[in-house]
């Protein structure tokens, strides 16, 4: 962090407290409380509109807000506060580069808005375009770069000057898997090197994957926060079970009532349904589950095939607690 600004080891890198935005009639953060801790990788999950964009902004003090109070590094943020500005590196959801400048211009441009000394940042530059993988493309402007490349150059951009608390709003939208998984590896990199990372994102699997401690995001508010076993365990679901039924096809679903209903008799069933010819069973937390439906189909003469257990899915909490699906 900057020399200039004051830190106590113990403070929270972001601490929100009931923050208020409203858009004429729409509520876009509705009371939202957020902390975060140093060292984590901390993610913002939810689906388009549910607020995420908006807290950053507001967190940023790009936005006005209602009402609320927002401290980094445990000072208040305020419009002016560009001690604790030149702290923070930020990746935006839509590109932020300029067409006319080369990759390596467009890096060293954003570098210079923290960086004034020349030879410094040559050193910073170079060590950004190699982290993000963009060796023998500096010369390149951005539109002749695929959208791989091009959201790779976003982030170079915004960790260039090493900030303590870098903030990635959607950094893998529509891009190719490769260069996604070099995104992920790369934010897990920073985190090493002892950046606070923000991450919103819409996809779970990459939240699951990436983030220490995650906050599912609805309508303005954090309706759950935890760690991924945390928020897993706060609903019903212990694990899905997918029984692939031998010899069943998919219009036979009358001809197995019985089997239905014996299967929801279990002690830890909480949903039974044959889908085509796959027994669906959500079930309780329980050591024995799997072993206890395969039993009931061996007493009843089932034969079966393939057979998938699987734990619950984030998607799994975001509909137990709001009644919609994470990705609706």
């Amino acid at each position: 962090m900057g020399k200039d600004t004051p830190r106590a080891a113990d403070n929270l890198v972001v601490e929100v407290s009931n923050l208020v935005k409203r858009y004429k009639e729409t509520i876009a953060l509705d009371h939202f409380n957020l902390s975060i801790k140093p060292g984590e990788v901390f993610g913002l999950l939810g689906p388009n509109g549910s607020g995420k964009t908006t807290a950053i902004n507001c967190i940023l003090q790009l936005l006005t807000y209602d009402k609320g109070e927002v401290r980094l590094f445990g000072e208040p943020m305020t419009p002016t506060r560009y001690d604790l500005k030149r702290c923070i590196g930020v990746v935006p959801q839509n590109l932020a580069v300029f067409d006319e400048l080369t990759v390596r211009e467009n890096i060293d441009y954003f570098c210079a808005l923290y960086v004034p000394d020349k030879s410094s940042r040559r050193a910073l530059v170079d060590e950004a375009i190699h982290f993000v993988g963009l060796e023998g493309y500096e010369r390149f402007r951005p539109k002749k770069l695929s959208g791989g490349l091009a959201r790779r150059l976003n982030i170079a951009c915004g960790i260039a000057h090493k900030p303590e608390l870098i903030i990635l709003d959607e950094p893998t939208v529509a891009v190719d898997p490769q260069s996604r998984n070099a995104i992920l590896e790369g934010i897990l990199r920073l985190n090493a090197e002892g950046s606070t990372i923000i991450y919103t994102s819409h996809y779970m699997e990459e939240v699951e994957e990436i983030c220490s401690r995650i906050m599912i995001m609805d309508k303005g508010r954090g309706v759950a926060c935890g760690t991924n076993a945390e928020l897993k365990a706060m609903i019903g679901t212990g694990e899905k079970l997918r029984i692939q039924l031998a010899g069943t096809p998919a219009s036979a679903a009358s001809a197995h009532a019985d089997l239905l209903a014996r299967v929801r008799e279990l002690p830890h069933t909480l949903r039974a349904e044959l889908e085509g010819d796959v027994l669906a069973v959500d079930c309780a937390a329980g050591a024995h589950n799997l072993a206890d439906v395969l039993d009931l189909l061996s007493a009843q003469g089932v034969a079966f095939g393939r057979i998938y257990a699987e734990p619950p899915t984030l998607n799994d909490v975001f509909l137990e607690i709001t009644g919609t699906e994470l990705r609706d």
